[in-house]
C-alpha cells in the first residue's frame, strides 16, 4: 500500500497519542502533515520532530514562543491560534483524526470535512452540538466519516455491508462508570478524583468525568442518531460493567450482531487508520474463559438523569443539543475546579434546557452564537449558586 498523509487534530490528548502510537508500528506507511495541541508545546513538539510533521500548531496563541523554542531548528512549521488550527485542518490530507476534545474542535473538523476526504471523529461533542450541520457538510464534500468512538465504530463495523432500514435496533453500552453501584448521596457528593478514576478506560478528566454522570453516553446516543439515522426509538442504552461488547446491531430477521473487543481505544483508532482494511495491532487477543461472564443492566435513569436528558434534547432537536453539551462542558468545568458537587452536574444542565429557547443555526457561525450564548447562561447559573 502506498504511503498516505494523515493530520491528528488533538495530538496530545489520549485518542492523538494513541493513534500516534500505531502510526510509529507503521512508520514507513504514513506521512504526518498536521499535529495540533491546545498549549502542551514540549509534548507537541517533540511529536512533531519525532514524526516530521510539517505544521505543528497550538490552538492557545499564547503558547506559540514556547513551541518555537521547543522546535528549536527543526524543520517543522510553527503556528498558533484558532485561525492557524483550522488552517492546519483544511491541509488536503488522506485522513484526518479530529481528537479535539469539546466544541474547541468543531471548527477545525468542519474544515476538514470541507476538503472532501476521510475523517475519523473523536470529537463527539462537535457532531452534538452541530449534527445537521455537519452531516450537510459531509454530504456537500462527500467525505466520509469514520468514528472513532468505541461504541460507534462498534455500530460501523457491525453495519458493514448492510442496509439502515434492515436494523431493528441499535444497542449503545455504557460501563455504567465508577459509581454505578453508589447510593445517591455519595454519588451527589463524590470527588473530582473518584469520579475521574474510571475503571475500564483510561482517558482525559472531562471524559473520565462525563463516564461517571452518563453525559459521555447521552452525547454518544446523539451523535448514533446522527451517524446512523434509523430513527431515536431504534437506539438503546443497556449498562455492560465489563465494556467487552461495545455496541451491538439487532436486524429485522432476529439476528444480533456485535463487536467486542479490550478496553483499548487503539482498537477502534486502528479500524479507522486501515479502513476498509485491517491493521496489526499491540492488542492481546480476548480472554472469554478468563473474563468469565458479561452482564448487561438497564440503565437508572433516577441516580443518572442524563441520558434522559439527552434523549429529550435529541428528541426537540434545532439548538436543544448544543445547549445540553455546552452547559454540561461549563458544568463539568466547574465540578474539577472544585466550584461546584458532582451531584450539581446533571440539575444545571437541566435548568439550561429550561431556560433557553434559541434559533435553529443554520451555518457553522450559528451553532457557535448557541454554543456561546449556552455557556453565559450556565455560567450566571453557577454563580448564583
Amino acid at each position: 500500500m502506498s504511503q498516505r498523509s494523515i493530520s491528528v487534530l488533538g495530538a496530545t490528548g489520549s485518542v492523538g497519542t494513541s493513534t500516534l502510537d500505531l502510526i510509529r508500528r507503521e512508520r514507513d506507511k504514513w506521512r504526518v502533515v498536521a499535529l495540533t495541541a491546545n498549549c502542551q508545546a514540549e509534548e507537541l513538539a517533540k511529536l512533531a520532530r519525532e514524526f516530521d510533521a510539517e505544521i505543528a500548531v497550538v490552538a492557545d496563541e499564547s503558547c506559540l514562543t514556547d513551541l518555537r523554542n521547543a522546535l528549536g531548528e527543526s524543520a517543522v512549521e510553527a503556528a498558533g491560534g484558532s485561525a492557524a488550527l483550522n488552517e492546519a485542518a483544511s491541509r488536503p490530507v488522506d485522513l484526518t483524526v479530529a481528537a479535539i476534545v469539546g466544541c474547541a474542535g468543531l471548527a477545525p473538523t468542519m474544515a476538514a470535512i470541507e476538503q472532501g476526504k476521510a475523517v475519523a471523529l473523536a470529537n463527539k461533542e462537535a457532531l452534538v452540538s452541530a449534527g445537521e450541520v455537519m452531516t450537510a457538510a459531509v454530504a456537500r464534500s462527500g467525505a466520509t466519516l469514520l468514528p472513532v468512538d468505541s461504541e460507534h465504530n462498534a455500530i460501523f463495523q457491525c453495519l458493514a455491508g448492510n442496509e439502515l432500514d434492515h436494523v431493528r435496533s441499535i444497542t449503545l453500552t455504557a460501563s455504567g462508570g465508577p459509581f454505578r453501584t453508589w447510593d445517591n448521596d455519595a454519588i451527589e457528593n463524590a470527588t473530582p478524583k473518584q469520579a475521574v478514576n474510571h475503571p475500564n478506560w483510561d482517558m482525559g478528566a472531562k471524559i473520565s468525568v462525563d463516564s461517571a454522570t452518563m453525559f459521555n453516553k447521552g452525547l454518544e446516543l446523539i451523535e448514533a442518531h446522527h451517524l446512523f439515522p434509523v430513527g431515536l426509538e431504534k437506539i438503546k442504552i443497556v449498562v455492560h460493567p465489563q465494556s467487552v461488547i461495545h455496541s451491538m446491531v439487532e436486524y429485522r430477521d432476529g439476528s444480533t450482531l456485535a463487536q467486542l473487543g479490550p478496553s483499548d481505544m487503539r482498537v477502534p483508532i486502528a479500524s479507522c487508520l486501515a479502513w476498509p482494511e485491517r491493521m496489526e495491532t499491540p492488542m492481546s487477543p480476548l480472554d472469554l474463559p478468563a473474563i468469565g461472564e458479561l452482564s448487561f443492566f438497564a440503565p437508572d435513569e433516577g441516580r443518572f438523569p442524563a441520558t434522559r436528558l439527552a434523549r429529550q434534547a435529541a428528541e426537540a432537536g434545532g439548538a436543544t443539543p448544543a445547549i445540553l453539551n455546552a452547559a454540561n462542558e461549563v458544568a463539568v468545568a466547574s465540578f474539577l475546579a472544585g466550584g461546584i458537587k458532582f451531584g450539581d452536574i446533571a440539575p444545571l444542565v437541566a435548568r439550561c434546557l429550561d431556560d433557553i429557547t434559541l434559533p435553529v443555526p443554520a451555518n457553522l457561525d450559528e451553532v457557535q452564537a448557541v454554543d456561546s450564548a449556552a455557556r453565559t447562561q450556565a455560567t450566571a447559573l453557577l454563580e448564583m449558586k
